[in-house]
């Protein structure tokens, strides 16, 4: 049997908000209710279940592996938005976009601050 992971839980000051944000500049699937939950499934059925919570929202870090395609694509929509966008996870390099491994990334956050990444390439693979 293989090890996949099916979902993961992301805090958020509004759960709705923050699915339709990711779900919009993902070109993704509408946010469904899932009991406590509105859930974001990606294209390999693992889903973004995210939850309300009390107080302050700690920052993590969600990578998606898209197309260039798609990538394109994200990134106008991110433009279209005002969405700022960075090389590093770190955000030290502003309005740049980083060629690892042959490939293109960025990392942009979302209403509560997670910090998300496309990618076209999986680092570490070469190119």
């Amino acid at each position: 049997m293989s090890v996949q992971l099916d979902h993961t839980i992301i805090s958020a000051t509004d759960k709705d908000a923050s699915a339709r944000f990711l779900a919009d500049v993902l070109a993704l699937p509408a946010p469904e209710t899932f009991g406590p939950f509105t859930t974001v499934r990606t294209g390999n059925d693992v889903t973004l279940d995210f939850q309300d919570t009390c107080g302050d929202v700690v920052s993590s870090h969600y990578a998606f592996l898209v197309s260039e395609t798609e990538f394109d694509a994200i990134f106008d929509r991110l433009q279209d938005r005002g969405v700022a966008y960075w090389a590093d996870p770190h955000h030290e390099q502003p309005g740049s976009i980083n060629t690892r491994d042959g490939g293109r990334g960025l990392y942009f956050e979302d209403p509560d601050g997670h910090n998300l990444e496309i990618l076209t390439r999986p680092y570490g693979s070469g190119g």
